[in-house]
């Protein structure tokens, strides 16, 4: 679910905190991303394939433009998230929810062809667009890719969505500090903000609507205080409300080991081969296709970037000339007009 509206809301009410952008802005940046979102997008795209054929493909894709992915696992979901992921599992068919974080087969199969195909894997303790979110604040990541908005609030300064390898795809980029500024409310306001409109782990004010949410946190600052002033009869506050814990869930850091150790390799293809047409029926011949294609496009979109960093260096360099002559020039000129003034005469 994310945060209910809040698209809309920044959208009518801090469009300047958004960028729209393409898939080559992002060359050369390190992107953390939340894999569950990913592979939930290839499943509901397309159910009769195996999302491992979508996240080969998506992640070879990043490669080609220079951008360094870092995949990111859920760990343990809080407890506070349970009805919610319930909910998510009914609607999906599932037999129950997966509410103590193991692993499932699919999971494990994901880490697995990350692995072959050279990128780094991050093992979040609880959410993982928390530990994303903490990534980018602590300058790990430059960003997060995700499409669920939950990002912002637990602190990520940017957020992209729509990363995907689509053609023409127009790249959507949420700068959180922008958002706070144009809003005018801090980090904290904003936490209670998105509670108001209706989070993961707790319920909401009934009738409650974006526009008013922002109202009454922009007057009141805090969550206390709006539940103070706010009309029972036409906003009635949910019995045993649990936004406190929502905030802290939020605002807290979560619980990790040292800061992760990010190294990219060469893919191995023959260990994609075997893996491939073994665990989701891939077709050897598509899969090298794949990788041959991956391999000219890579070295094309090198060859472009030396060529535009050469005249960039050129252009650099014939302006720093012309400013060298110029510069020369202006001396000449001054030292011819100071030898043709008349001097004074020496008694």
């Amino acid at each position: 679910m994310g945060i209910t509206k809040l698209v809309d809301l920044i959208r009518s009410d801090a469009p300047g905190s958004v960028s729209h952008k393409d898939i080559s802005d992002y060359t050369g940046k390190v992107i953390a991303l939340d894999t569950s979102i990913v592979v939930n997008q290839f499943r509901a795209a397309t159910p009769s394939l195996s999302p491992l054929t979508g996240l080969f493909f998506r992640t070879l894709t990043f490669l080609e433009h220079d951008i360094k992915p870092v995949f990111v696992f859920d760990g343990k979901p809080p407890g506070e998230k349970r009805a919610v992921l319930e909910k998510r599992a009914e609607a999906a068919g599932w037999r129950s929810a997966n509410l103590n974080g193991t692993a499932s087969s699919q999971t494990k199969d994901c880490v697995q062809l990350l692995k072959f195909l050279g990128v780094p894997v991050v093992q979040a303790p609880g959410d993982a667009e928390a530990l994303c979110a903490q990534l980018v604040r602590e300058g790990i990541v430059d960003a997060v890719a995700s499409e669920d908005m939950d990002t912002l609030p637990f602190g990520a300064k940017t957020l992209i969505c729509q990363l995907n390898a689509k053609k023409n795809s127009e790249i959507i980029e949420y700068s959180l500090t922008k958002l706070l500024e144009k809003l005018q409310i801090s980090h904290k306001e904003f936490v209670d903000l998105c509670i108001l409109l209706g989070c993961d782990y707790c319920g909401k004010i009934a009738g409650l609507g974006p526009k008013r949410a922002l109202t009454l946190i922009q007057k009141h600052r805090t969550i206390e205080e709006v539940v103070s002033h706010v009309n029972k009869k036409t906003h009635p506050v949910p019995i045993s409300w649990k936004y406190k814990e929502a905030r802290e869930i939020f605002l807290k850091e979560p619980q990790t080991m040292n800061s992760p150790e990010l190294t990219w390799t060469e893919p191995d293809e023959e260990a994609l081969v075997g893996f491939l047409c073994h665990s989701a029926r891939v077709k050897k011949e598509r899969v090298r296709r794949r990788m041959e294609t991956f391999r000219q496009m890579r070295e094309s979109k090198r060859e472009e970037r030396e060529k535009e960093e050469k005249a960039g260096r050129s252009k650099q360099t014939r302006i720093e000339d012309f400013f060298r002559v110029t510069r020369k020039r202006n001396r000449e000129a001054a030292d011819s007009s100071s030898s043709n003034r008349k001097r004074p005469k020496t008694e």
